[in-house]
Formats: C-alpha cells, structure tokens, sequence
C-alpha cells in the first residue's frame, strides 16, 4: 500500500478514537500534549507520527499500540480501509474530469461515515446488477464522450493529418486496399485471412493482432466495410503512437481504463478519416435540406463512404453536436435474435442529458412503438441485409419528442442475430431550423414510453407487459395522500 493511504488509514483511526471518546481536537491536544495543528494534519492523512507520538496517544486513548498502527478498520469503516487498500484510485479515469487524488481523499478523510455509507451504497449496486470493472470503465467512457459533446478536434485533426501526409484521396470512397498496403508497407504488418477460420472459439472475432510479429489476421467473412474500419482502426493506434491498447475486435476484456479510451481514439480516428468531415457536412446539408424525407439518402452515402450504419451514425453523433448545434441526441445500438421476444440495448451514449429512451437492467420490456424495434423485427421477418426507417416519437411523461432515424441489419458473425442502430434528435426551435423535411407528413408520428411496466399509454395494441410497477407508484400516491389527509384531521 502507498505511503499516502497508509497515513490516511492512522489518521481515520485516531479521528475515530477521538470522536468515540468525545473529545475535541483541542481536548485530544491538551490530553497528550501534541499541538492542535499536528493533530489535525495527522487525522487529515497528511502526517505520520513518529514511534514515540504514537505510542502517546496510544496511552491517552487507552488503545494498544498495534492496534492503532494496525491496518483495519472497525466495520464502520471498513468499506472505507478496502477502497484505500485497492488500487481502485489509481484505475479511475480522474484526470480526465479535473478531479484530483488528494480530492477524493480529502472528502474520504473530513466526512468517513457519510463516505462509508456512499460507498457501501455504490458497492450493493454494482453486485446487483452484476456491475464489474469493465462496466465501470465504459460508463466512465461515455461520461468522457457527453462532457466533450463527442467531438474532439485532436484526432480530427489526425485524421487528416494522416490522409495528406499518405496522399490519401478523401474526396473518394477510402478503400481498404489502400489502407492495407500503408499498414503493410509504412508499419511492417502481415495481413492473415485464413487462421482465424481455424477456431470455432473465434467466430465472433472479427480481427486479432499479434504484436511481436505485427501480425494481422482477419476474418475472412468480413465484408469491405468491416475490412476497411479495421485496416483505420489499426493505421489510428500506429499514427496516435498507441501502446496500451487492445488485441481483439471485438473486445474480449479490458485491463485497464487507458486500453477502453485508447480503444475509443482509435475508433474516433478511424471514423474521422473513413467519413471525413468537410465532406460529410456537404452531404448532411443536402439531405437536411429537403423538403421531403429522403428514405434512400442514408442508404446511398453510407455506401459512398464505404461504412456500416453504425459507423455513420457514430459519426453523425460527432459531427451534428459539433457543426450544426444539434446537441441533444442520443445514440443505441439494440441486439436481436429472430424469433425471441428480446431486444436489448448493447450501446448507447445520450449528450446533454439523459434521454428517453435509455438502457436499463431490470428485465422490463421495451416500448415495442419505438423505431429501433420495429426495423429489427422487419428485417427477422423478410431476412433482409439492410432496413431503415424514420419517426418522430412523443414521450408524454416527459414532455419531449425525437426525429429518430434507425437502421437495422444482420449480425455478420452470429446466426439469426440482428442489430439496429439509431440515432435520435430532440425536436426544438434548433432542429426545426435545420431540418427542412421535419413537417413531412410521410414521417409517421408515435406516442411512446420507455418499458411497458412503466407506460400509462391506454389501449396499446403492441404492449408486451401490464404497467405494473406505474400502478404501484400510483397505489404509494394515493396512500400517500390519504395519510396526508389523516395527519390534518387529526393534528
């Protein structure tokens, strides 16, 4: 354990001691003839005392002396001791958000009950939704993305760096070809297509790399754009000069927080040189531009950029906060199995605030109104490679309404499996300005919730569940009226 904890472990002791027996820092100071200043510096983890201070305070505390340089904690601090003897402060993404070490272990130090319940509370949680370091880290990501609106100009930036200084031609479709050859020639890479095949247990990998031999074997049955975004994705961890990263796409596990945001460099950076920005901002003014709603449009630039849906619609999460001020939107990706009754979201990612709809663990079923289900279930039913709608959805509990565009196409690596991804634009007096197409009345218009327990939608013909837990709010409010009513008659 650092030196820096261990202070911190003694000095939460002796507070605790001198609070258990009442006596203030002034009195603690008058009992052992230690200054008042000393003592504090002590409890705030600041000093150690020497051998012989400590065996003082021992005596006037009436505690035994291994006892107070012990490393336990009573239980009430005991949740306390276990975060400081972890490694837990030095995995968080701190830096990342302004806040430093010493603050944290600060609050840890003048507030420890109050911090001990805090992290008990967060403990009990993360067991029960089975919440582990990897969750962690990825809902640390997206807290990242949303305070940077998801645009970060450095590795646009690269991007094109990159482009100019390899006389890639962005004004064209980006091919993977090209980006093998720079992988090949400029980094030392070997490209393998046919081991991967060899392993069953690899099915749903798309790409791993092998660092000592700058080995890069790829599934064979990935498709030119899957192909293209891993050949970027690589020439991103080899440009930003990256070492701590991951091996797999996808990911198996993370080991660290920096692999997760290196990871997400790498993404970006290969999202901003594939659809690149200047362009891409020539096309989305041409289609927010029309009168009417362009089902094709999306369809035709996401082959000319040579890009999956999702690439495009994470590059539209950087671009329309950024250029065009559309900074309330969310982000989901949903997987499906044909023939379940399942449809989970696997990603998301909500700027400015939480949106509805949003993830949750709870086991409650989706709102079956929403866009994002119902092209998954169009494309299990016709077995299609590609499927895109639009609508515009109301959420009456909030008050709020969303343009929402989302396409749903086959998992390449999983049989019977779907995915959707969609992205979802907050209808306000910005988005009415930009969106010339937003009054089409071919765009249908849907109320939704969020989960069927919890919907107060009447009569709706695709509910899967009975709004159960907004009928037992509702019983507690009107208990809870009652029980005002008595508390006046009888006061």
């Amino acid at each position: 354990m650092e030196e820096q904890y261990i202070k911190l472990i003694f000095g939460l002791k002796l507070k605790q001691l001198r609070l258990k027996r009442k006596l203030s820092l002034f009195g603690l100071s008058k009992l052992s003839g230690l200054s008042k200043s000393y003592l504090n510096e002590i409890e705030k983890g600041k000093k150690y005392p020497k051998t012989d201070k400590i065996a003082l305070l021992a005596e006037k505390l009436e505690v035994p002396y291994d006892s107070l340089v012990s490393l336990k904690l009573d239980k009430n601090l005991a949740p306390v001791g276990a975060l400081l003897r972890s490694n837990i402060l030095k995995e968080l993404p701190l830096e990342l958000f302004g806040v430093k070490e010493g603050d944290l272990i600060d609050i840890v130090a003048n507030a420890p009950t109050k911090v001990n319940a805090f992290i008990s509370t967060i403990i009990e949680i993360a067991k029960q939704y089975n919440f582990g370091r990897e969750s962690f880290y990825l809902a640390s990501l997206r807290s990242y993305q949303e305070a940077n609106n998801n645009f970060f100009p450095e590795l646009e930036k690269a991007a094109m760096d990159f482009a100019k200084a390899y006389q890639i031609d962005l004004r064209a479709s980006v091919a993977s070809k090209e980006l093998e050859e720079i992988l090949i020639e400029e980094y030392g890479y070997t490209i393998n297509n046919e081991n991967l095949r060899e392993h069953q247990e690899l099915d749903n990998l798309r790409s791993v790399f092998v660092p000592k031999t700058k080995t890069l074997l790829v599934a064979d049955h990935v498709d030119e754009a899957q192909r293209t975004f891993i050949y970027a994705k690589e020439l991103g961890y080899n440009f930003l000069k990256i070492t701590e990263r991951l091996y797999t796409f996808t990911w198996i596990s993370f080991e660290s927080f920096d692999q997760v945001l290196n990871n997400f460099y790498a993404s970006y950076f290969a999202g901003a040189l594939i659809i690149p920005r200047t362009l891409f901002r020539k096309h989305i003014d041409t289609f927010l531009g029309k009168p009417k709603f362009d089902k094709t449009f999306l369809t035709g630039i996401k082959n000319h950029y040579n890009a999956s849906p999702e690439s495009l619609y994470q590059r539209l999460t950087n671009i329309l906060p950024n250029d065009y001020h559309l900074e309330n939107l969310f982000f989901l990706r949903f997987g499906h199995k044909k023939g379940s009754d399942r449809f989970d979201i696997n990603k998301e990612l909500h700027l400015t605030h939480k949106h509805s709809p949003h993830g949750n663990e709870t086991d409650e079923k989706y709102c079956r109104r929403w866009v994002s289900i119902r092209v998954l279930k169009e494309i299990a039913k016709n077995d299609g490679e590609h499927h895109m709608d639009v609508q515009i959805s109301h959420y009456p509990d909030d008050g709020l309404s969303y343009l929402i565009f989302a396409s749903a196409t086959k998992d390449p690596f999983k049989k019977d499996e779907y995915r959707s991804v969609s992205i979802g634009l907050q209808i306000n007096n910005e988005l009415r300005k930009k969106v010339h197409f937003l009054e089409d009345t071919s765009i249908k218009s849907f109320k939704v919730g969020v989960t069927c327990e919890r919907c107060a939608i009447k009569d709706c013909e695709v509910r899967e569940a009975p709004p159960t837990i907004l009928n037992h709010m509702e019983r507690n409010r009107r208990t809870a009226v009652v029980v005002e009513e008595l508390q006046q008659k009888f006061s």
